[in-house]
């Protein structure tokens, strides 16, 4: 991997991670498009993974900070009870990565067919999502489950993981910020979680890291995580205007290029 593709990709990573397109999606598109193999190198995937979740913990410090407080306090309040839900929300996509990892992982083999059946299908979610009118419901415990089942489902390539969980809240009748908010912050555990795996299993390879110097690290790592800032922002601004339906064209449009183009 040379400087130009390491610093496509990390855009590219930074940018779909919190935009509803499916970054899992691009990145095989990328992959495809460049000429890279998308296990080629396990470091440089870890390394723009953390620079994403590095961007929500800046957007997002307040109130990781005040859920963390709340939490190691030990008593029950409205802040131990939304650590709770998003903890709850984690469930299904812990048992997804326990149970089918392996069936997940075969799934990233630039099948990019598959990929854009997947973003045809997020788009008909955004689509579903932009017709709801939101209801002052709070979000429950069943609600926090259902919308955990939505990340797990975007595992798959192809299907936007923002998208999904917002969309999904939002046909629930939760309110678009709230949705923005909860989206972003049940993704952390189980991206950290899965970076951390990826890396203690990888850590036994010695060919990991050796096809890619510190240079196209770096360079994919901060421009994933400007991307990702920026993206993360204008993603809250987004919601709130119950903008959605626009990516619904575009994954759309991306959908069908990978499928008969591409």
């Amino acid at each position: 991997m040379d400087f130009l593709q390491s610093l496509i990709l990390g855009i590219v990573q930074g940018l779909t991670e919190f935009l509803p397109v499916s970054s899992s999606g691009h990145l095989e598109i990328g992959h495809a498009l460049l000429g890279v193999k998308g296990d080629s190198n396990l470091a440089f995937v870890i390394t723009v993974h953390l620079a994403t979740v590095l961007s929500t913990v800046v957007v997002f410090w307040k109130d990781i900070v005040s859920l963390l407080a709340a939490f190691f306090s030990f008593r029950w309040n409205e802040k131990m009870r939304y650590v709770c839900l998003l903890i709850v929300s984690g469930i299904p996509v812990i048992i997804v990565g326990l149970l089918f990892k392996d069936e997940v992982e075969s799934l990233f083999t630039g099948d990019l067919m598959f990929v854009g059946i997947m973003l045809i299908v997020t788009a008909v979610l955004l689509t579903l999502s932009s017709f709801v009118k939101p209801k002052d419901k709070p979000l429950g415990w069943k609600d926090s489950f259902i919308i955990g089942i939505a990340q797990a489902v975007a595992v798959l390539p192809g299907i936007s993981r923002s998208g999904s969980t917002i969309a999904t809240g939002l046909l629930l009748g939760k309110k678009r910020e709230e949705m923005a908010r909860f989206s972003f912050l049940m993704a952390l555990v189980p991206i950290v979680g899965a970076n951390i795996i990826e890396f203690i299993e990888g850590s036994g390879n010695s060919a990991i890291g050796q096809s890619i110097g510190i240079m196209p690290l770096a360079v994919g790592f901060i421009a994933a995580f400007l991307s990702g800032l920026f993206a993360c922002k204008v993603m809250i601004n987004i919601v709130k205007k119950g903008k959605l339906i626009y990516f619904a064209g575009y994954c759309l449009i991306v959908g069908l290029l990978a499928i008969f183009v591409i």
